[in-house]
């Protein structure tokens, strides 16, 4: 745990569980949420909310607080834009599922030498405020971006953020994510939607579905507006994997067609399936976060499974 004080910028089911993960691990946190529902939903929980946003930057501004920003893709320059005008000097990060779109706007707003991006993996079909939990994060990879203009400094307040919500650090550059995130996330997404409207065609199906169906659509209860924001903001990485994957079904359907054995598709699968089981994360440790190389050398760590589960030297530790 540390004493930077966290100022949480969006207050639904993320942000929103970013605000109890802080403060259940003794952080000062409090956050804006333009919905005044929501405000007063949190504050009656007992958390420190307002739905003025100046103010909230304010504050976080006289406090050097650590920033959040937790809102929606498409709000995120009219947020820059005020944290620009009202607390430059802060730390900065997120919370979005696209990162390299997040890096282009903190750019083009001049925050870059204040930002390190973020995207815990964690998550529900539910959203808003009451769908908020202290414990969301627990044993979730939680990337954290080594892009070369990245901070020591502000790099390991976000690390602590991480670490305090009992997530999992996986370092990684923000190109390199998104290319993963396309495949682990996004496609999911298209695939469940597209699983749920085909069925939704089929008179008996809802009548017959059990676990198949629950879990291949779970995504699918997402909010739509949602769930459009991430596949369209990372279109450039979901089409090659979702090009990959419709020449995979064509092939199935092929064989289907030709009366062949669905051997290749299923065999292939199934492997993949038991890698993941047993994919193991080894604990990245050894590495000192402002050495010459450090963002080189965990981004590789990063790549190759590692996660950080307790907070990294710094040069300043070292001495």
């Amino acid at each position: 745990m540390t004493n930077t004080p966290v100022c949480v910028i969006g207050l639904g089911l993320i942000g929103g569980s970013v605000m109890r993960a802080a403060a259940a691990a003794g952080r000062e946190v409090f956050g804006y949420n333009r919905s005044v529902d929501a405000v007063q939903a949190a504050t009656a929980d007992g958390f420190d909310a307002t739905e003025d946003l100046d103010e909230a930057l304010t504050r976080a501004a006289k406090e050097n607080a650590l920033i959040v920003l937790a809102v929606p893709g498409p709000a995120l320059a009219q947020m820059l834009g005020r944290v620009r005008d009202l607390a430059p000097q802060c730390p900065l990060t997120d919370v979005t599922s696209v990162k390299s779109c997040v890096l282009d706007e903190v750019r083009a707003v001049g925050l870059l030498d204040r930002f390190v991006g973020g995207h815990p993996m964690a998550g529900t079909a539910e959203s808003g405020w009451a769908a908020g939990d202290a414990r969301l994060f627990v044993g979730a990879p939680w990337v954290i971006s080594v892009d070369d203009h990245v901070d020591p400094d502000i790099w390991t307040l976000v690390m602590n953020l991480a670490l305090d919500c009992g997530a999992v650090v996986v370092p990684a550059r923000s190109d390199e994510h998104d290319a993963a995130a396309a495949t682990i996330s996004h496609l999911p997404h298209l695939l469940a939607e597209a699983l749920a409207a085909t069925a939704g065609e089929v008179p008996l199906a809802f009548a017959l579905a059990a676990g198949s169906f629950r879990d291949g659509t779970r995504v699918a209860a997402t909010a739509p507006d949602l769930v459009r924001a991430m596949c369209e903001a990372n279109a450039d990485q979901v089409l090659p994997v979702l090009d990959r994957t419709l020449h995979l079904l064509n092939l199935a359907r092929a064989a289907l067609a030709e009366g062949n054995p669905l051997t290749e598709l299923v065999d292939a699968g199934h492997a993949a399936r038991v890698r993941y089981d047993s994919f193991s994360r080894p604990e990245i440790v050894t590495i000192v976060v402002g050495e010459n190389n450090w963002r080189e050398e965990l981004a590789a760590e990063g790549r190759a499974g590692g996660v950080i589960r307790s907070a990294l030297p710094t040069l300043d530790s070292r001495g």
